[in-house]
């Protein structure tokens, strides 16, 4: 029965993460469709980008702590339905404004989904096959990814709304599949309080320093909302922290980066996010301004990225299992930095051969790294903190990506007239007129170095071992038999 449910499990958590990517990847796409559609300004559309990611990096902590305190299948299940009923409100915007409110709500159903899917698989396998799930969680991405561009060119045909209603078939079968197989393996203790002050401050915190980063190319990094916004989130990130270390239950266990293990496979994940947030966002406009393809094809020629990541994702999880997990995903993260190298040399010459080397290089990297990264987190820590856990390297990974989006478009902007970038975004412009080619080369080359540095470093923190951390004082330890799916030696955490 128990090894019915875990693949059960596993199939409804990898529905959820197929909706996820194929709504980003087709959302992309149709960029330009939704822009002439609704006479939205460039603006309004990086906002729609940003906030989606903003909201996600702000709520999946907060959701993975209620999920440690109430349960994880009534969260996801929830976020199933939110983000269905939400991409109906989407695909019936009638103003770039409406459509930037109802993705933010779509993407707070998302946050529901990504808080409590490593959680539920966790739970679900046992330590020796964490691995392989992992894998073949994450090689869903990469499929995802692949097929994304494809599906949004057929359905743009019908127009831009349907990349939204298709969402609604897919949604409401995850709805109905996990609310029948998705079970509470995990018994949680009753009368725990939410922390509502610690959780107010880390929005606040977080807001601040990734709208400060993000925006601060663009706006002049002395500009007043820049200066006001990242020293009030700076200071109540501090507060954040000293509050969580006098909370009874707090939201944000700083354990979790105390122990060295634990910090390690975090760090590695922030700067992987960083090093490749914005890769194929660059490669997209490389391929339109250099080698003018317009929008729909020059997704499709990014595909050899996504499917060296299908590859990669599973053959690493079901290696982590057996040979562990730290030397992986250094491999992995090496392999990625080789292929970011040879972005760094990018010029107007470079073939479409070189790049599909390139990108495959970085795409199979990516795909050995994450499950095993995500293995190192979650074997570290007990299933009542599995939420939290989840939470905080699904913010990392977030707040990477925004942070590299951030930096790419600030440096885009320095090479690309206004009306270039908007032209661009609407499909109505193939070739390299407004653009600066040589500060534009120039532009993603240091974005690529600096990709580059930053995995070299990732390499760097997930080769260190670390010290487990210790639960042994954790006030909210499971006694020996209450959690259904731990093992007996576990029960000491």
């Amino acid at each position: 029965m128990a090894t019915a449910y875990k693949w059960r499990a596993l199939s409804v958590t990898s529905l959820g993460s197929l909706l996820s990517i194929l709504d980003g990847t087709i959302f992309i796409i149709a960029l330009p469709s939704i822009m002439k559609g609704l006479d939205a300004d460039l603006l309004t559309i990086t906002w729609i980008i940003m906030g989606y990611m903003l909201i996600m990096t702000l709520l999946v902590p907060t959701f993975g702590r209620i999920a440690d305190m109430v349960g994880r299948k009534k969260l996801y299940i929830g976020g199933f339905i939110l983000f269905t009923v939400s991409s109906l409100f989407c695909g019936t915007a009638v103003s770039g404004f409406q459509l930037l409110i109802f993705r933010m709500i779509q993407a707070i159903g998302g946050s529901l989904l990504v808080a409590n899917s490593a959680a539920i698989v966790t739970d679900a396998f046992p330590k020796e096959e964490l691995g392989t799930a992992m894998g073949i969680n994450s090689m869903i991405f990469g499929v995802g990814a692949a097929i994304g561009p494809v599906l949004g060119g057929l359905l743009l045909q019908f127009g831009w709304r349907f990349i939204f209603f298709i969402n609604i078939p897919t949604g409401a079968i995850g709805t109905i599949w996990g609310a029948v197989q998705l079970k509470e393996l995990v018994k949680f203790p009753k009368k725990r309080k939410f922390d509502w002050i610690g959780t107010v401050l880390f929005t606040i915190g977080i807001s601040g320093l990734l709208v400060g980063l993000s925006f601060g190319g663009f706006v002049g990094w002395f500009s007043p909302m820049i200066i006001v916004v990242i020293p009030v989130g700076a200071v109540c990130f501090f507060l954040f922290a000293e509050v969580e270390r006098r909370a009874e239950f707090p939201m944000m266990d700083l354990r979790l980066f105390k122990a060295s293990r634990l910090a390690y496979g975090f760090g590695a994940a922030l700067l992987n996010a960083i090093a490749r947030g914005a890769v194929i966002f660059l490669l997209t406009f490389f391929l339109q301004i250099i080698l003018e393809l317009d929008p729909i094809t020059a997704a499709i020629y990014l595909t050899p990225f996504a499917v060296a990541l299908t590859i990669g994702a599973p053959v690493s999880g079901r290696l982590a299992d057996r040979y562990g997990t730290r030397e992986l995903s250094t491999i992995g993260l090496l392999i990625s930095a080789i292929g970011l190298l040879g972005m760094m040399f990018v010029s107007i010459d470079t073939s479409f051969l070189e790049l599909v080397l390139w990108m495959s290089l970085m795409g199979l990297g990516s795909g050995l790294f994450f499950s095993p990264n995500a293995k190192v987190i979650m074997e570290a820590v007990p299933p009542l903190k599995r939420g939290i856990a989840t939470g905080v390297r699904s913010m990392l990974f977030n707040a990477g990506q925004v942070v590299s989006l951030g930096l790419a478009l600030a440096i885009l902007s320095e090479a690309i007239s206004l009306n270039a970038l908007t032209n661009l975004f609407l499909g109505l412009q193939v070739g390299s007129e407004g653009v600066e080619i040589a500060e534009f080369i120039i532009g993603i080359r240091f974005v690529f170095t600096i990709s580059f540095a930053a995995t070299l470093l990732a390499a760097f923190i997930s080769s260190r071992k670390g010290v487990p951390p210790q639960w042994e004082n954790n006030a909210e330890a499971i006694p020996k038999g209450e959690a259904a799916n731990v093992p007996a030696g576990e029960h000491s955490l």
